[in-house]
């Protein structure tokens, strides 16, 4: 499971960060994506309405890769998992929760934006990291640079990316672009469907263009 999560993304190469307030509208959301041809999200857990809309979307729009982000504790990740995410994604570096998903074959991009963040990673088998907030961090020039003793790292970058950046990002060292640019919490709110799938489709165009 671990290895077929990391396939997906990497051949997507993009990761909408998607905030749910409302259970109702997680479905509809993942047929936005899925319509602009990402049939990738991650649910971050920022609300209640995360763990209720992880299942939602992994029993009734399968074949969309269905993340958990924003896991701050063990619980959350575990709790997650039994709902039907297929990878984990937190901001930081949690060696709890690492080991519990490396142990249990799930894919997990933990954030990592130091050199010792990014030894430690290694040291724990991870190859994949999740590098938040790139904007605050440097960017891609932090990831080029970090490339130099770390070349087997990949990063997916997230944070202060959008349309007008995202193609600065494109580079051999990132696997995937992440951010929630790719589905507004206000257009979720305001159910403009229409939106998301717009700017998935355009952002994917820029992906595939390099």
């Amino acid at each position: 499971m671990r290895k077929d999560a990391r396939k997906r993304i990497e051949e997507i190469g993009l990761v909408p960060v998607v905030i749910m307030d409302d259970v109702a509208d997680a479905v509809p959301v993942a047929n936005a994506l899925k319509a602009g041809g990402l049939n990738v999200m991650e649910i971050a857990l920022r609300t209640e309405a995360g763990l209720d809309s992880i299942e939602e979307v992994a029993k009734k729009v399968p074949e969309v890769l269905i993340g958990a982000g924003t896991v701050l504790s063990l619980d959350k990740a575990i709790g997650a998992m039994e709902r039907g995410a297929r990878y984990i994604v937190s901001p930081g570096f949690d060696e709890i929760i690492v080991s519990w998903c490396l142990e249990h074959n799930i894919a997990v991009f933990p954030g990592c934006v130091t050199p010792t963040e990014i030894t430690v990673a290694i040291g724990m088998g991870l190859d994949i990291v999740k590098f938040f907030p790139a904007n605050m961090y440097g960017g891609k020039e932090a990831i080029q640079e970090l490339s130099g003793p770390f070349p087997n790292v990949r990063f997916i970058p997230t944070g202060g990316i959008d349309l007008s950046n995202l193609k600065d990002y494109l580079v051999p060292q990132v696997i995937a672009v992440g951010g929630g640019w790719l589905c507004p919490r206000k257009d979720i709110l305001e159910k403009n469907f229409e939106s998301i799938t717009a700017v998935c489709a355009k952002s994917l165009e820029i992906v595939k263009a390099g």
